[in-house]
């Protein structure tokens, strides 16, 4: 049976804006990005067995190209449309970290970082430089390493912030594991860098290492 045969308050479109968006399920979800299914199936069976074979709904989303346009029904144009989607929710989380904005919430800035470096495959070490009324200058990712490491230097961090006349910076760097749990280099080199931009009166507010949907603050540990 075609969706447009379903009773109104089953169908996907209307459900959305009947209860909102939270009141469906990731089948649901896909379906109205999908529009439309394949021969045989409705755009909700489609994607129930989409997120079947991916796993979930983050594998599906961060699929490459060719792993994405597999399956049946699925080809360039859906890919770029995603990919289209995804930006769009990365620069609304963004808006709330413009340029000039004192940063008012702890959880949009976690929010932002975790949006920025939670799909990377390899380890980013990145900071968000910050005036001395923790108004943003910007964000910038600075060391890419490989999949368990990556190599950070507190002199180049350094120079990166006098350069952005930083007075203060939150670091951040990303677990490709999934696994957030700070590491024993991760606070060695977190304490090199709080010395390092020490010398410079250059303030380190806070270290977040990023896992899958999840992430570790320093400060919130009290190790700064």
């Amino acid at each position: 049976m075609a969706i447009t045969d379903w009773p109104a308050s089953e169908r996907p479109r209307e459900k959305l804006l009947e209860c909102g968006p939270k009141a469906l399920s990731d089948a649901e979800l896909l379906a109205i990005f999908l529009r439309t299914g394949v021969k045989g199936k409705s755009a909700v069976d489609l994607a129930r067995e989409l997120l079947s074979d991916f796993g979930g709904l983050r594998p599906l989303l961060t699929a490459n190209q060719a792993d994405f346009c597999q399956p049946l029904g699925l080809g360039s144009a859906k890919f770029a449309q995603l990919q289209a989607v995804l930006e769009m929710a990365r620069r609304h989380l963004a808006q709330g970290l413009q340029r000039g904005d004192a940063l008012s919430s702890p959880q949009d800035t976690e929010r932002y970082l975790q949006s920025q470096l939670r799909d990377k495959e390899h380890e980013v070490f990145a900071c968000l430089f910050l005036d001395n009324q923790n108004r943003v200058i910007r964000y910038r990712e600075l060391f890419h390493g490989t999949i368990d490491a990556a190599a950070v230097y507190p002199r180049e961090v350094v120079k990166v912030a006098l350069a952005e006349g930083a007075a203060a910076v939150i670091l951040a760097h990303n677990h490709p594991s999934g696994i957030a749990e700070p590491s024993s280099a991760d606070r060695a080199i977190t304490e090199r860098l709080q010395q390092a931009l020490g010398l410079m009166d250059i303030r380190v507010l806070d270290h977040l290492v990023v896992g899958d949907g999840y992430s570790v603050s320093f400060a919130q540990r009290g190790w700064l």
